[in-house]
């Protein structure tokens, strides 16, 4: 029987494909038939679906919910071109994976999922001389309510606030005053680049499964990636520093522990000082085994000092938004003002890619927005063949985080109207900030003055690591 597989996301159909109605759409994410294409012989012959290795960091196996609808293979060959770009008989491991998740997100039985932490947090929480101190990122306020009930996209913030002090955190902090610190170091070096005219195009470094990406399969292109630590990365720096000396708190004490949209997290947290990523779907799961409440939570509120983020920093969340939060302050650093009309929505997309140029001052800049590897794949073998860019925004998941392998899984409503909700609502608290550009944030102007003093602090950037020898060639 002729499969069909879905180029967006990955969704196998098995069947008479023809006969469906002409408004059929991907139960998966959405798209019409017009996004299908009849899927090869090999992949029928090859085994339906893929490996997970034990020692992963990001996501697990159970063999026993296993359907053998073979999505998990399709999504990461066609959506996130890595199955199928290495030779499983040379590679030192079974699988080569990113850790981005988006195989749990396609499994419709739930045989695939991410790696459980939790339960060790609850664990560790019960010493009475640890700080927990926890922080949120951008799209996971507008996808927590999904996992309890509530409305696509719905803004959940201070209620998610609430639900941390619940199950026990000593301190929360949004993860959007890092993704203004993370500009605030991007955009000053993306403006050194230009004035340079070296390592460009600069690519951006804040999704860990990109970079792994790179690392893996493109490690000659490693030098034009920032080296800017991701949002998460910075702010657990000024937590076990800054913040620890200001409290008084020995640094030693702090666990740090971040609520993420991504299952990449987790890997990531390995290689930098954070202690623990919990996907919404992971802080959902602990929630109702707390037996927690959710609509009836009052609107919690950050603490101080790393409570308050630019609306710049919020719209990271979405797929266009780190572009468009370093034109905006990049703009700045370049002519000494700020932009009139601060947003760039030339550079916003859900679809997986977008160009433009963008004008500031007297420079015109090439930049492009994508999603989905297997759409960097993409633009990658265009760039060899000469296509020229100045700045590129990479999302491993398409959408960017809001479409993260960990955010709540839907198998009812497409998940390309979901994107565009989540997307809506984070546009929305950016709209309704009282600060849009992160450079006026002033708590970052009071980290700058009281101690980074300048840009380039070794404990906001990092290196990356040539890893093709995984795929033994």
């Amino acid at each position: 029987m002729a499969k069909y597989v879905c180029q967006v996301c990955g969704y196998v159909f098995e069947g008479d494909f023809e006969s469906l109605p002409e408004d059929w759409v991907c139960p998966v994410c959405g798209v019409k038939k017009e996004f299908f294409e009849k899927a090869e012989k090999a992949l029928r012959e090859e085994a339906v679906y893929i490996e997970v290795d034990d020692d992963n960091p990001s996501i697990a196996r159970d063999e026993s919910k296993c359907v053998k609808c073979g999505n998990c293979k399709s999504v990461c060959r066609f959506k996130q071109g890595v199955y199928g770009h290495y030779d499983i008989q040379k590679c030192k491991c079974k699988t080569v994976c990113v850790d981005c998740g988006q195989c749990s997100i396609a499994c419709p039985s739930g045989a695939i999922g991410y790696k459980k932490d939790y339960h060790i947090l609850k664990n560790m929480m019960k010493n009475q001389d640890k700080v927990f101190v926890f922080q949120t990122a951008p799209s996971a306020r507008v996808a927590l309510a999904e996992e309890f009930g509530g409305e696509r996209g719905e803004i959940c913030t201070g209620k998610m606030v609430s639900a941390l002090r619940k199950l026990g955190a000593n301190y929360v902090f949004d993860t959007n005053f890092g993704a203004d610190l993370t500009i605030m170091e991007e955009a000053n070096e993306l403006v050194q680049r230009l004035e340079s005219r070296k390592n460009l195009p600069m690519f951006t470094s804040c999704c860990p499964a990109w970079v792994k990406f790179a690392e893996i399969f493109y490690p000659e292109k490693l030098h034009l990636l920032s080296t800017c630590k991701s949002p998460i990365a910075m702010l657990t720096s000024m937590i076990k520093t800054y913040w620890a000396e200001k409290m008084n708190i020995d640094s030693q004490k702090i666990v740090v522990v971040a609520i993420t949209p991504c299952t990449a997290k987790k890997a990531e947290a390995q290689l930098f000082d954070y202690d623990f990523a919990l996907p919404v779907r992971e802080l959902a799961d602990w929630m109702r085994e707390e037996k927690i409440n959710f609509s009836s939570l009052e609107e919690g509120e950050f603490d101080s000092i790393f409570g308050a983020g630019s609306g710049a920093g919020m719209i990271f969340g979405t797929s266009g938004g780190v572009m468009e939060a370093a034109l905006r302050t990049a703009h700045y650093f370049i002519t000494g003002k700020n932009l009139e009309r601060i947003e760039f929505k030339n550079v916003r997309s859900l679809d997986g890619f977008v160009e433009s140029t963008v004008a500031i001052g007297r420079k015109k800049i090439k930049v492009a927005v994508v999603s989905g590897l297997v759409n960097v794949r993409k633009l990658l073998n265009d760039i060899d063949k000469g296509k020229k860019y100045h700045f590129i925004e990479v999302m491993a998941c398409l959408g960017g985080c809001l479409g993260g392998g960990g955010q709540p899984k839907n198998l009812v409503t497409p998940y390309e109207e979901i994107r565009k909700l989540r997307s809506q609502s984070i546009y929305n608290i950016d709209k309704a900030s009282k600060v849009r550009l992160c450079h006026e944030n002033p708590l970052i102007k009071q980290l700058y003055s009281e101690f980074l003093h300048t840009y380039g602090n070794k404990l906001l950037h990092r290196s990356y690591q040539d890893r093709s020898e995984i795929l033994g060639n």
